[in-house]
């Protein structure tokens, strides 16, 4: 249980502080431990109102629950440990819900048992609920341009207490909307193992995920505070709104989603609708494709590694796994240096 509950305040850092970043970086909550206080309140009313459904299926819907024993449990929450924990290391934003989804699959494939239907629909929601993001903020985005341009109360620039009220309610229902879906990454695989039901465990996740914001979330609250200090309040609202009506919708149908790239997808939406597609945002759905393909694949291969060579005691299998990992990570420094090398010879009028 440790080791779920470090990683429930870890989410809460990580993934959960960031739902008042707009609010906070556009200036509608001035401090910074209030608006962690509001997102801890959010983030457990929505674990503990509505978070069940996506512990179901982490815990018992990717494998079946018959193989999640407490030992495999430990497997899957320290594979989704080690991957955030190198993944922060060296500096890759990896997405806390398919890190976890990937390990549950990884020991599910190391043991042959897993629900090829349910991982192909968490999939599909995906690659689907980030477009849906992009067209409902883009939508929204051409009609506040609209509004804009016949109501002067909404103009950019406007520091009216209503649209700031609506951009701290909007980063409201986002921590709510992260509170019903990430508190499942960090309790479903106990839920699954049978060492809580399904309301403890979202009970106390959401107390752990609530404390991780509010004491941990502080330098990532001010890093998409300061990202995100160009969208207007209305706009803010906006990509809040999207964010959590869309998790929230994926929640109720216990459907694991990440957050941080629905909310990217509906920065673009909104950029799209005000300055068209410019080049920034193309580098923003670079970031996001790698971040959607390293995340659970990350974590599937730790955790295949970890069931083959601790359960099965197939040590060739675990030896091949770090093999590939070592050549990815030499592969990926490799490159860099490479890079740089060129880089290097250019400036210095060496290069061909």
């Amino acid at each position: 249980m440790a080791i779920a509950f470090f990683f429930a305040m870890n989410i809460g850092a990580s993934g959960a502080a960031a739902s008042m970043g707009a609010a906070y970086g556009a200036g509608a909550v001035r401090s910074r431990h209030a608006a962690l206080c509001i997102c801890g309140v959010g983030v457990f009313l929505g674990a503990a109102l509505g978070g069940g459904e996506v512990a179901k299926t982490i815990g018992e819907g990717i494998v079946p629950s018959s193989i999640m024993t407490v030992r495999l449990a430990i497997m899957v929450l320290s594979s989704a440990c080690i991957s955030l924990s190198i993944a922060n290391r060296l500096g890759i934003p990896l997405s806390t819900s398919e890190v976890t989804v990937g390990a549950v699959v990884g020991a599910g494939v190391a043991l042959q048992k897993v629900y090829l239907s349910s991982l192909a629909a968490i999939v599909a929601f995906w690659v689907l609920v980030p477009f849906a993001a992009f067209g409902l903020a883009l939508l929204s985005g051409k009609a506040v341009i609209a509004a804009e341009g016949r109501f002067s109360a909404l103009r950019r620039g406007n520091r009216s207490r209503w649209l700031a009220g609506l951009l701290v309610l909007a980063g409201l229902m986002e921590a709510f909307s992260a509170g019903m879906n990430n508190v499942a990454n960090a309790v479903g695989p106990l839920v699954g193992a049978g060492l809580m039901t399904v309301s403890d465990g979202i009970l106390y996740g959401g107390l752990f995920v609530a404390a991780g914001a509010i004491l941990l979330g502080g330098r990532v609250l001010e890093t998409n505070g300061k990202r995100i200090t160009d969208l207007s309040l209305l706009e803010g609202s906006v990509v809040s709104g999207t964010g959590a009506l869309l998790v929230i919708g994926a929640s109720l149908l216990g459907i694991p989603v990440p957050l941080t790239q629905v909310t990217t997808s509906a920065i673009i939406g909104i950029g799209t609708a005000r300055k068209g597609f410019s080049l920034w945002q193309k580098g923003l759905i670079k970031r996001m494709l790698k971040v959607w393909a390293v995340s659970p694949v990350f974590s599937l291969v730790i955790a295949y590694g970890l069931v083959k060579g601790l359960a099965h005691g197939d040590l060739y299998s675990v030896i091949a796994v770090a093999s590939v990992f070592l050549a990815t990570l030499g592969s990926i420094s490799l490159f860099h240096s490479v890079r740089r090398e060129k880089q290097s010879l250019n400036e210095h009028g060496e290069g061909i």
